[in-house]
This record gives structure tokens, sequence and C-alpha cells, in this order.
């Protein structure tokens, strides 16, 4: 028993940082050039690999389904096919995408950031001042990698269904454009583009937060923050994915009442 005290111990921190950093958050409104630096750090930076992976999980989305259901069900099968690469590409790709992109690259900077403030007693000064560290630090890098995942979300999907048609041109496709985003809006309606980006403010929050925890709780000098970026990325990651598959169950189920 005495072996498992110490990961509960952690995981009770943890959850309890989580809460305070829910309840804080909204505190970021009140600091707008911090905030609005934060945001604007982690949605330009994850743009890059942002385009990148939206570009190319719709055009290989698209290669790999359109032979196959080509072969199947026939040429005209192919005209249905950008419905099918709308909605894995808006439910499911872009936002675990999204989420993997800002866990690997705003969970390793802001435990490393903190981290280096934490070692350097930077944040100690703010408690000495009577400034509260959650308030001045946590709220604002937190509130901003919420709201910049839902925008990285829409950037990817966007992508990645346009990607789709470049594919089909630069195969030899015969599908217009026109052709194409119709059948792109048959497949998207509220109920299918809203829970998935709503889901994604839960994977910002929990990236925000861990990263902040991680580095907040950084100890052991220099090496310290190396394992506090390590952690931040590590634990944002396992998050993300966890909480994707409890909330894609969660959102069947509330949409599954909805409906009846």
């Amino acid at each position: 028993m005495k072996g498992m005290s110490i990961p509960l111990e952690a995981l009770g921190r943890y959850t309890h940082f989580v809460f305070r950093s829910f309840l804080v958050a909204p505190f970021a409104l009140r600091r707008p050039r911090e905030f609005l630096a934060q945001l604007y750090d982690i949605l330009i930076g994850a743009l890059p690999l942002g385009i990148v992976a939206g570009l190319a999980a719709g055009a290989v989305v698209w290669m790999h389904l359109r032979g196959t259901v080509e072969e199947i069900a026939g040429p005209a099968a192919v005209e249905i096919l950008p419905r099918a690469l709308a909605l894995a590409v808006v439910l499911e790709f872009a936002p675990i995408i999204a989420g993997l992109i800002v866990a690997g690259r705003s969970g390793a900077s802001l435990g490393a950031e903190l981290g280096s403030m934490r070692l350097t007693e930077q944040i100690d000064a703010l408690e000495v001042l009577g400034l509260s560290p959650l308030r001045q630090l946590v709220a604002p890098r937190v509130l901003a990698c919420t709201i910049a995942l839902p925008l990285l979300t829409v950037f990817i999907a966007y992508l990645g269904i346009l990607s789709g048609f470049l594919a089909e041109i630069a195969g030899g496709g015969t599908m217009s454009w026109a052709l194409y985003q119709r059948q792109v809006i048959k497949a998207l309606s509220l109920s299918n583009v809203i829970p998935p980006v709503l889901k994604t403010i839960v994977f910002g929050f929990l990236i925000g937060a861990t990263g902040c925890y991680c580095g907040m709780t950084a100890e052991g000098g220099t090496e310290g923050v190396g394992r506090a970026a390590t952690r931040g990325v590590v634990v944002s990651i396992f998050l993300v994915l966890v909480s994707d598959v409890l909330l894609v169950r969660l959102i069947q189920l509330v949409l599954s009442s909805i409906s009846q």
C-alpha cells in the first residue's frame, strides 16, 4: 500500500491543480496582453504542422479509399466518397491531429517555461509579492490552449477536405469542384460538426493544465526542466487519446438520447 501512496498522491495533486486551473482560467481575460500573446504563440506556432498534417491526412485517405470504393461498388460510387472523407476528417482526424500537435508542441514548451521559472524562483517571488501564480501564469496559458484547439481543428478540417479534391485532380479524376462541394455539404450538419469541435475544448484545457502542472512541479536543476517538458508531452498525449475515446462515447449517448 505504501508503494501505491506516491502515485495516488501525485494523482490527487494533479486533479486538484486541474480543478483550480478551471476556476482561475476566466481571470486570464483581465490580462488580455498576456493571454493574446500565449494564444498567438500556441496557434501560430502550430499552424505549419497543422497545414502539413491537414493536407496529408485528406489526400492519403482519399487515395486509399478511392480505388477500393471504385473496385467494390463501381465508378459511380466514387461520387459519394467526399461524404465519407468529410465525416472522417471532421469527426476524428482533424480533432485528434490538432490535439496531438498542440500536445507535442505546447505541452513541452509550457513544462519547460514554467519549470525554468520554478527553478529560478520567479514563481516563489510572485508568491512573496502576494500574487497568485495560478492567475498570473497558469490562467492565460490554459485559456489560450483551450481556445486555440478548436480554431486549429477547423483549419485542419478545411485543409483535409480540400486536399481530398486536390488528390482527385492530381490522380486524373473527373469529379468537378461543384459536385465535390455538394457532396461534402450533404454529409455535414450541425450534429456532425459541433460535437467534435466542442471536444477539442476539453483537449486544449487538459493540455494547458497538464503542461503547466508539470512545469510548476519541476525540481532537480536543469535536468528537472527537461523532465518537466518530457512529462508534459507524454501525459498530454495520453490524456488526449483517452479523453477522445470517452468523449466520443459520451457524444454518441447524448445524440442517441436526443434523437429518441
